[in-house]
């Protein structure tokens, strides 16, 4: 809202608080005429001195006050900040094996425990997550908006891809295809994984791809003694038993370490080995952070000198003369 092209309201949206001078009027109003009455039945006989000044100069003060709370501003022009950072795609895996409770409370937990850590120590990098089993597909395109990533890093299960099987590769190649290739910032893929890979051969698509900005983190979720595979009912929320393979026996998964140690080298990363301390996120973080940044979003920022205190200054002003003034004299 402008006035007249001098200012505009920083708060439009405050002006149902006009009520507030008009109701202090009438309570002034009712004041006096009440004052007056009192005085009457007193035989009390005064004359009238600046009361019709002072209600002039209390009902300006109310509406001076009232206008700084709306905020006056003037636009004083765009700044354009630009942002630095880094392109980071996370890809967690969901399948059935991440229910297994060998890391507490369960693999998919504790790897979205990770994934918060990872987020905590961002600072202007955009950040994206693919969950993965037998497919995969962006869950969340990159982002700077890490509330908005914790809300969908919330909702990520073991039944959001159907299908039985842990795809890797296919995980990698769809964040390598989506990737921004005008950025001269590094590309960064960190995968969460027990490390069992079922169907596809990450490495020879990493091979494949031959970019040298390609960044390949890997963190192992589990342990190399594992635990047995839960099955929950229709609801999720209730164990019935465990997985049994085609023969009747009971599935068990371990940690693939190998396999996660594979795809880090061939990826110019590192392997990290979860853990409950969480020094894996902190050592994660201090080699990213020594990765190449790059532009990668240009923000415009309005400018705005705040005016409210020209009319605060005044209100309070006016209203301490007000205050002071005598309203009558006596006879």
């Amino acid at each position: 809202m402008s006035f007249f092209g001098l200012f505009e309201l920083k708060y439009p949206y405050y002006t149902i608080f006009i009520i507030l001078p008009l109701a202090s009027y009438i309570f002034l109003y009712l004041g006096i005429q009440k004052k007056e009455t009192i005085l009457q039945r007193l035989n009390i006989k005064t004359v009238p001195k600046y009361s019709v000044i002072r209600s002039i100069l209390a009902i300006l003060a109310l509406c001076l006050i009232f206008i700084s709370l709306l905020g006056p501003q003037r636009f004083m022009g765009v700044t354009k900040v630009h942002k630095e950072g880094l392109d980071i795609y996370v890809l967690i895996d969901t399948s059935k094996s991440m229910l297994v409770d060998d890391i507490k409370p369960d693999r998919l937990s504790r790897a979205k425990k990770i994934v918060e850590g990872i987020i905590a120590k961002l600072d202007g990098d955009r950040i994206g997550f693919i969950p993965f089993s037998s497919a995969a597909y962006i869950q969340m395109p990159l982002t700077d908006d890490y509330q908005l990533a914790r809300m969908f890093l919330d909702v990520i299960d073991t039944d959001m891809i159907g299908g039985g099987g842990t795809n890797v590769g296919t995980a990698l190649s769809l964040a390598q295809k989506s990737f921004n290739e005008a950025s001269s910032a590094d590309k960064v893929v960190i995968i969460l994984s027990d490390g069992e890979e079922h169907t596809s051969n990450s490495v020879d698509i990493l091979n494949s791809i031959k970019d040298d900005r390609l960044k390949v983190f890997t963190i192992g979720i589990g342990t190399e003694k594992g635990g047995l595979v839960p099955d929950y009912d229709s609801t999720g929320m209730q164990k019935t038993g465990y997985k049994k393979d085609k023969k009747g026996e009971f599935v068990m998964s371990k940690l693939n370490a190998d396999t996660l140690k594979s795809i880090a080298s061939t990826g110019n990363g590192a392997y990290y080995q979860a853990s409950m301390t969480g020094e894996e996120i902190s050592s994660l973080a201090k080699k990213i952070s020594s990765l190449k940044r790059g532009n990668h979003n240009t923000d415009e920022i309005k400018r705005f000198k705040q005016l409210y205190q020209f009319f605060l200054g005044p209100g309070i002003l006016l209203f301490l003369i007000a205050y002071l003034l005598p309203e009558r004299r006596n006879v």
